[in-house]
């Protein structure tokens, strides 16, 4: 049952700022903008959590921050794996709509790499000309914003995008103490890849005392392999509790709005990468000064909900290209009525599924039928359930709903109610009592596809040359052009679409360039031209 929560129209706090343009004027007072926190952590379901329920395992700090903050019940991400997801968090649009549904993209040689498409992990795709990222609208709207994550190769994105990425990326490096600031931490212990790489580590938690999920066997190996993810899940609590107790050592953990989740379901066999709750559900806690401590709703939200959501926080216009609506802020749109999702290409395996969801009733459809669910994925074989599980089914151990991962087609349409049957294992599509509930969401699906495109219609390699016109490599973005006159830089670039950065020596950081800017003659400047999945075009000028 959802609770009355109090308004979100937050007049004192947020304040609406226009146009993107605008932002920096001497119009908009940036000590009015609140600091924004994003604790994220990979491959996790919400159940690990106490206050999610536990599955054996201690998260007391996340726990904490559940009782003081917002917890919903109903957050979703776009797909069950990383890459996709993180493109429709970081752009807020579906990635069946701009091109980023593959694991990752197919033709992507180190040039096309190279190319810096943005958000956590390369996914590749050439973004509309009129979208921008959310973090790149907070920077144009004085925003000081960080990326923080332990692995290098995620820190690709336009000089535009972040005032820092990197290991160390963190609100404390910025100069200014008061300008308001954004900044992510992303946690990588509870990646499926930590089940084998932590193998030897200690256990945090008894095999014996663990929930063993239906979709496994209560064996010796389930319960270690689930007992050695838990104890990663509780590795991972902690360091959130490190980000939190820093917010409360530098005195802004009272007015500081955090947002704590995981990129999508657990990183186990039968949960990531597929479209059942148990790949796409994930915790979602708000904490925020004017949310009621310890509050839940069942209101549904999804991944492309995200970046409007912090632009409405941070009372920065939600632009007309991103597909996503606010659940929180001034910008706060009507509760959503259904979520997507999409599972296409997992390395190198092919697929194209898709779901709908009210937040009780699933629907999914399959458009390769002919396909088994299981993908024969080499990354997965390390983990040692996976071993194991292929060993029973080919004994035949498996009971009726563990081998029917392993079946050798699927259904063309699959209908669950989740709330009966939240391990969706039987499917209601050719019940007639559940005809009217079917077409609904059959029905939404389809309006969802032609609202907003779905590419994994597409041939994946002519796809990618649509995007370059035809060329077998990513194009360079067009080098910047300026102009200097009156002591005023003008800078454009021909390519549409691209961001536009500047500097004064490789030493300062990157600024975007929104407006005309004052200059003097003879002082060198540095200037960074880049639309995402195109190559930077680089430039060193001094105006005379």
């Amino acid at each position: 049952m959802k609770k009355i929560l109090p308004s979100f129209l937050i007049l004192l706090l947020f304040v609406s700022c226009g146009s993107p343009q605008s932002e920096t004027s001497e119009e908009v007072s940036l000590d009015t903008k609140p600091n924004i926190v994003w604790i994220v952590n990979e491959d996790m379901s919400p159940e690990h959590l106490g206050s999610y329920g536990g599955t054996g395992g201690k998260t007391p700090f996340l726990d904490a921050l559940a009782e003081e903050g917002l917890r919903y019940t109903n957050a979703y991400s776009t797909a069950g794996v990383c890459a996709p997801s993180r493109a429709a968090l970081i752009t807020g649009s579906y990635q069946t709509s701009i091109g980023a549904h593959h694991m990752r993209t197919l033709g992507m040689s180190q040039n096309a790499l190279d190319a810096y498409p943005p958000g956590h992990k390369s996914y590749s795709a050439v973004i509309p000309a009129d979208m921008k990222t959310y973090p790149e609208l907070l920077r144009m709207a004085g925003y000081y914003t960080s990326n923080n994550s332990k692995e290098d190769y995620q820190f690709r994105g336009p000089v535009t995008m972040w005032d820092e990425s990197s290991r160390d990326a963190h609100w404390r490096n910025r100069e200014d103490p008061n300008q308001p600031f954004f900044s992510i931490f992303n946690f990588t212990v509870s990646h499926e890849s930590q089940v084998w790489a932590r193998a030897d580590e200690p256990l945090l938690v008894d095999p014996d005392s663990v929930v063993v999920p239906p979709v496994y066997p209560d064996d010796s190996i389930s319960r270690v392999t689930i007992a050695r993810f838990i104890s990663n899940v509780m590795k991972m609590d902690e360091q959130a509790g490190e980000i939190i107790q820093q917010l409360k050592d530098d005195g802004l953990y009272e007015n500081t709005i955090i947002f704590y989740y995981s990129d999508h379901g657990d990183g186990m066999p039968y949960y990531k990468r597929e479209l059942y709750d148990r790949g796409l559900k994930v915790p979602l806690i708000v904490k925020a000064p004017e949310l009621q401590p310890g509050s839940v709703t069942d209101e549904l939200v999804s991944f492309v909900d995200f970046g409007p959501t912090v632009l409405s926080l941070a009372g920065v216009q939600i632009p007309e290209s991103m597909q996503g609506q606010a659940f929180l802020g001034e910008q706060k749109a009507l509760d959503r009525k259904y979520i997507y999702a999409a599972r296409d290409r997992m390395d190198s395996e092919y697929d194209r599924v898709r779901a709908v969801s009210d937040g009780r009733y699933k629907y999914i459809r399959n458009y390769m039928p002919e396909k088994p669910n299981y993908q024969n994925i080499q990354y997965r074989l390390n983990n040692p359930l996976m071993l194991h599980l292929l060993d029973l089914q080919e004994r035949g151990l498996l009971d009726e709903n563990q081998s029917r991962w392993f079946d050798k087609t699927k259904p063309e349409e699959e209908l669950y109610d989740t709330e009966s049957d939240p391990w969706e294992f039987k499917n209601l599509a050719d019940d007639p009592e559940y005809a009217e509930k079917l077409a609904e969401l059959r029905k939404a699906h389809e309006d969802w596809v032609a609202e907003f495109g779905d590419l994994g219609s597409k041939n994946e390699q002519e796809m990618v040359r649509e995007w370059w016109g035809g060329m077998e490599e990513a194009p360079a973005t067009s080098e910047p052009e300026i102009s200097f006159k009156d002591g005023m830089l003008t800078i454009s670039s021909s390519t549409e679409g691209a961001s536009i950065g500047y500097r004064a020596s490789d030493s300062d950081p990157w600024k975007v360039y929104q407006n005309p800017i004052e200059w003097e003659a003879g002082k060198e400047i540095i200037i960074n031209a880049h639309r995402i999945g195109y190559l930077p075009s680089e430039k060193v000028f001094s105006p005379e």
